[in-house]
């Protein structure tokens, strides 16, 4: 179960074989609400390697002493992860 927000993963493996990889992750907010940005690489079976880097920002709940996810949001491309910075990083420069 994921009861410590260091729990809290993307990776996905079967019989020792990863089909998802997390790169990294930032933990965004802590507490009984917690949000996470995630960077993973999805496995590519045609190619038997690993596919770009992915981006998620991942919601949790911690109710009964576990985290479940309650939301996600996938940043579609590296164009779009650029987008949501620049916007940010416009907002928050004016202050």
């Amino acid at each position: 179960m994921n009861e410590t927000i260091d729990d809290l993963t993307v990776q996905e493996e079967e019989n020792g074989q990863v089909f998802v990889k997390e790169i990294d992750k930032v933990i965004l907010s802590r507490g009984a609400w917690t949000t996470i940005l995630f960077r993973y690489q999805l496995y590519r079976p045609e190619t038997d390697d690993f596919g770009p880097d992915k981006y998620v920002i991942q919601r949790y709940k911690k109710t009964g002493g576990s985290y479940r996810r309650q939301s996600k949001f996938n940043i579609s491309s590296p164009e779009q992860a650029r987008k949501i910075a620049d916007a940010l990083n416009g907002w928050l420069g004016a202050e």
